[in-house]
């Protein structure tokens, strides 16, 4: 059985005009307030410009790569698996698209919210970027070519070595296992705790050295994919909540899961073993 070949890879001034074009969208389209606001199924919201963002996105990359297939946070669930199934089974490269990570702080008027989009192939993350518009921050990287925030390159080896317990903490509480939660809330190991409401961000604070660890109870491709490789490739550590470790060039699932993170292997170490006591 003959193996579907592998599409091209995007050049250097692709990518960089893809950057350019997602920043453009963001900025065009998050300067406003939301007026149209649902729940979904899931029990998140959506408003018109998660929706308007994920369009001008999804139309913007059709045009310029028609070969790469593409899923977007908002798209349908069939569409979401379909689109999945090609890029695993090596029929064609996908963009993984959430327009608007943050929706409750956008909605909310807090400014944390962020663009991300990541290039995956065959499932594993080959490039993603993060735009903040609010910071006009961009957070990108491509897979053995390092971590950047705008053109200053992220290099977590720089950080000095804190203890766990002098670290700043990104902990959701809401979706990890209520033990844990209620433990990590009143014997917290870390020296400070924040929750900022958008994964993608929450990946790139991390990469950036502004926190040290990270753990959250529940996430979607959509959320993390670009954010965690930018996080590899500044030099943090990932694993499930279980433990299981991961790596760059291992394929995601589709599936929700947990994450655990940290600037260093040392502090990895650590903090693995808090979570699971």
């Amino acid at each position: 059985m003959q193996t579907a070949p592998t599409p091209a890879p995007i050049t250097t001034e692709q990518w960089q005009a893809t950057q350019a074009a997602m920043r453009a969208i963001a900025q065009s389209h998050m300067q406003r307030q939301a007026s149209m606001v649902e729940i979904k199924a899931d029990g998140s919201w959506v408003t018109e410009v998660d929706l308007a963002v994920q369009t001008a996105v999804q139309q913007h990359l059709a045009k310029q790569f028609p070969k790469i297939g593409f899923l977007g946070e908002e798209m349908s669930i069939p569409a979401q698996e379909q689109a999945w199934a090609r890029c695993l089974a090596g029929e064609q490269r996908l963009w993984v698209v959430d327009p608007l990570d943050g929706t409750s702080n956008f909605r909310a008027g807090f400014p944390v919210f962020s663009l991300t989009l990541a290039l995956l192939e065959r499932g594993r993350v080959v490039a993603g970027m993060v735009y903040d518009p609010v910071r006009d921050e961009l957070f990108h990287a491509r897979r053995g070519a390092g971590a950047y925030l705008n053109h200053h390159a992220l290099n977590l080896s720089t950080q000095p070595e804190l203890p766990l317990a002098r670290c700043l903490a990104t902990v959701d509480f809401k979706r990890l296992p209520k033990p844990l939660a209620c433990r990590l809330a009143s014997e917290a190991p870390f020296g400070s705790q924040r929750s900022i409401g958008s994964v993608a961000l929450d990946w790139c604070w991390l990469a950036a050295g502004r926190i040290q660890v990270y753990v959250h109870g529940k996430q979607k491709p959509w959320d993390y994919a670009a954010g965690q490789l930018i996080a590899f490739e500044a030099g943090a550590a990932s694993a499930h909540l279980e433990g299981l470790r991961d790596a760059p060039d291992q394929p995601l699932h589709l599936a929700p899961r947990s994450a655990v993170a940290a600037i260093s292997e040392n502090l990895m170490a650590q903090w693995l073993a808090v979570l699971a006591h």
